[in-house]
């Protein structure tokens, strides 16, 4: 997951956000000693960072298990290159070695 560098909560701005009590409970349970406020802050950057076309995951070759053919239905970004995969083009769908599936290109297990 993304992590932005540390800021002091001194330069943070409070925001009121309702969340189902179950929702909560879950994000405690995920966050272990973390903190969920943190979590959900992590959470919010990597969708930033996604969306924004800046976001590299810290993935290397070594943390893809399994890979399988499909075909992109929207805009995907190769967890690995960063290279923009669009809607209807040739992709992999990687398994990680923490259990995720993750968008690759065509070419990005190639040494």
């Amino acid at each position: 997951m993304y992590t932005i560098p540390k800021t002091s909560t001194t330069d943070m701005e409070v925001t009121s956000i309702r969340l189902e009590k179950e929702l909560k409970d879950r994000l405690k349970k995920l966050a272990n000693n973390k903190g969920y406020q943190a979590l959900i802050r992590d959470i919010l950057w990597t969708y930033v960072q996604q969306k924004s076309g800046d976001y590299r995951p810290q993935l290397s070759n070594s943390d893809i298990r399994a890979s399988l053919p499909a075909t992109a239905q929207q805009e995907e970004r190769c967890v690995l290159t960063g290279k923009v995969i669009r809607p209807s083009e040739a992709m992999l769908l990687g398994l990680t070695t923490n259990g995720d599936m993750v968008p690759l290109s065509i070419d990005s297990l190639e040494d």
